[in-house]
């Protein structure tokens, strides 16, 4: 009843359009990284039944032929590069060169000809070329798959947005170390800024694509 009422509230007030696919999109991949995964790690989110999700939409993604982007973080040891969000975020000390945590999951790995974007903030597009690749490339939609949901997906959705670009949030793709701030971004999202569409839907549109293109 709550999450009815909230609706409603948002409805009224005038939030929550509805963006349509566009015509040539791309793939998002953002910040796969083990760090998330891996139990040894402080970062441990417990988002492994995301990374299914992923590689399904992933492998549609390249029988369709969009362009497909990874980011990942990196820092120089001591965080010089990362700033103000370095002090702020100890754990980011996993992601410094060199670190194991800071590798691609198994299974979403980048194949050579797919763009790999080394970034030291939250937004894919902050300090970047992100945004002019794609701009350079047509791309009119952004799929976003990744982790965290409230950090750096939602800053990179925000980012697509401002940017020009259509932002769609693959639900099942991306993960929080908490269901709260998750289902609550996702929420924020789609009211403001956002589509939140299901892996399936995700996935049709992509086999659309391919059979457009074929």
């Amino acid at each position: 009843m709550a999450d009815q009422h909230l609706n409603q509230d948002y409805g009224k007030a005038g939030f929550g359009g509805r963006l349509d696919f566009g015509k040539k999109p791309c793939l998002l991949h953002i910040d796969f990284a083990r760090a998330y995964i891996d139990k040894s790690c402080s970062l441990y989110a417990g988002v492994e039944d995301t990374v299914v999700a992923a590689r399904e939409v992933l492998d549609d993604a390249r029988k369709a032929g969009i362009l497909i982007v990874h980011t990942r973080v990196e820092f120089t040891p001591g965080g010089p590069d990362g700033g103000v969000f370095f002090r702020k975020v100890p754990a980011l000390k996993n992601f410094e060169r060199g670190s194991k945590f800071g590798e691609f999951v198994e299974g979403l790995e980048p194949l050579p000809h797919e763009v790999v974007i080394t970034k030291q903030y939250a937004s894919a597009y902050f300090g970047t070329n992100l945004a002019s690749t794609l701009t350079a490339a047509g791309i009119d939609t952004v799929l976003h798959a990744g982790w965290s949901t409230s950090g750096c997906v939602r800053a990179s959705t925000l980012d697509s947005c401002q940017s020009g670009f259509i932002p769609i949030v693959i639900r099942e793709a991306v993960g929080d170390r908490h269901q709260a701030p998750h289902e609550a971004n996702l929420f924020d999202l789609q009211a403001k800024y956002a589509e939140v569409r299901s892996k399936d839907e995700v996935i049709a549109y992509l086999r659309g694509l391919k059979k457009l293109n074929s």
